[in-house]
């Protein structure tokens, strides 16, 4: 992959913005490539190519193409897996093993909805004698996804794949921080024989006019984003005028619930990847680890070591398991954050910062780790997008469910134990979208998340997410009976 600089994608043609910015290396401060920089206007012609699109019977009525077309993509993909896989480091930052399965999970998932976009059944009624009522799930138009930095392929994949195998057409607007990612990927899809112009677009922009537009504008029907809760809940008030659907997973504060039966140098070295996966930005990382009070001494001892175990650097060196955040900004706000949670917590178990030997334009923080047993401190509630973990202890399986739920959000949690009862009760308990059973992480294509409360609306991944991308149509015809 030679060519790092990128375009905008709009009704078929790659075109140049306004002006250009630099895609930067969070790893070292250096410049990766150049993205064009869009605005209101770019937004205004791809709302339109793609209303245009959609309004054309070759692909919201076309299942058979829809699959080739996905099918053809995802082959694509898979022949430049490795280039992707070392741009979306040089771009993220992430470890070079994370984003190897971030790329091969995002192509496992095209495929996926490439194998549903010919089966989007409805069902028919007999609801009185020769009376026929009619269900068709029929796509809701155009979709404009609001695509992350933090995972920007699999989290394109798993809002692109069903919008477009249920006959969607779509806009992207990709993260500024991993346009060129995103670019590559819908590249790839750009040059798969059969796809009609203005099916997909692309606009690519530093500011929010362009993601404004695509909001508000009444030619939008569906819109999914993922990301922060505030920036979810700016988006649903915005979208209220024109009544769109909406896709939203937002915000989490996961919590670990720890049981004296689980092995705890294991789980504390599983606990400890969980919690610094992309660095800790990601939605469902391990945040909170509530653990029973007879286990609490030793988690505590081996937490601290597996997270102080962390190495951590450029994300290209293969030996490396922890990269940089996403930027500067980023990287001194977290560390605030966390400078405020160590002035306030019962104690300071390990003091994460800057590595000393790092390159001074680079974004790295190092793993932190905080025992604390009021769960509503702060540092306990506020979703920290980093590389920190609170350690908390509890007494009873009632204890530990309602420490968990003292949150307003719920997008994901996990249970550590051998007693199966105990576990699948005590998932039963916490409010979550996701309770992962002796795991963290876990995502499946075929499988659904999403979240509980202020962690969001609808659901991605799995057959359901075609409910987030669909209108139910019912059609009632009087046919009459024979004789």
């Amino acid at each position: 992959m030679t060519n790092l600089d990128s375009r905008q994608w709009i009704d078929g043609a790659w075109v140049p913005g306004t002006g250009r910015f630099a895609s930067i290396n969070p790893a070292d401060g250096s410049v990766v490539g150049h993205a064009a920089e869009g605005g209101r206007a770019e937004a205004e012609a791809a709302i339109a190519a793609a209303h245009d699109a959609f309004n054309r019977p070759d692909w919201a009525q076309n299942p058979r193409l829809r699959q080739s077309v996905l099918l053809g993509w995802a082959d694509r993909l898979d022949a430049q897996a490795e280039d992707l896989a070392r741009l979306l480091t040089l771009e993220n930052g992430k470890a070079i093993a994370q984003s190897r399965g971030e790329i091969a999970g995002a192509i496992s998932e095209i495929r996926y909805y490439g194998g549903l976009a010919r089966h989007v059944p409805g069902h028919v009624l007999e609801v009185e004698p020769g009376v026929l009522s009619t269900m068709l799930r029929e796509p809701a138009g155009v979709a404009a996804l609001i695509i992350p930095w933090n995972a920007p392929a699999v989290l394109l994949a798993r809002a692109i794949g069903p919008a477009l195998a249920c006959g969607c057409t779509v806009v992207v607007k990709p993260a500024a921080q991993t346009t060129l990612l995103t670019a590559a990927f819908l590249r790839a899809l750009s040059e798969v024989p059969g796809l009609p112009r203005g099916v997909c677009n692309m606009i690519s922009e530093t500011g929010h006019s362009a993601a404004a537009r695509l909001v508000d504008s009444p030619l939008v029907d569906v819109v999914s984003f993922t990301g922060s809760t505030a920036t979810g809940k700016r988006i649903m008030v915005a979208a209220a005028d024109t009544m769109k659907k909406l896709s939203l997973e937002l915000g989490g504060k996961s919590c670990c619930v720890v049981f004296p039966d689980a092995d705890p140098a294991e789980t504390a070295a599983r606990i400890a990847t969980a919690a610094t996966i992309i660095s800790g930005q990601q939605c469902t990382a391990a945040r909170r680890v509530l653990v029973h009070a007879s286990a609490f001494d030793a988690m505590k001892t081996h937490l601290r070591a597996a997270l102080a175990a962390m190495t951590v650097g450029n994300g290209l060196d293969p030996a490396i398991r922890m990269g940089p955040l996403i930027d500067r900004p980023a990287r001194d706000q977290v560390q605030a954050q966390v400078e405020r949670a160590f002035d306030a917590c019962d104690e300071v178990l390990l003091r994460g910062g800057m590595p000393a030997d790092a390159p001074a334009a680079a974004s790295f923080l190092t793993p932190s780790l905080v025992a604390h047993d009021d769960p509503s401190a702060f540092f306990c509630q506020d979703e920290i997008f980093g590389p920190f973990v609170v350690l908390e202890r509890f007494e009873t399986e009632a204890e530990a469910v309602a420490k968990a739920n003292n949150t307003v959000f719920g997008l994901s949690a996990s249970v550590w134990t051998r007693d199966g009862a105990r576990a699948l009760r005590v998932a039963r308990a916490l409010r979550n979208g996701t309770v992962w059973i002796n795991d963290h992480n876990r995502l499946f294509a075929e499988a659904e998340t999403g979240g509980y409360r202020q962690s969001g609306l609808g659901r991605l991944h799995g057959y359901d997410a075609f409910a987030d991308f669909t209108e139910l149509k019912h059609v009632c015809q009087t046919v009459g009976t024979i004789g």
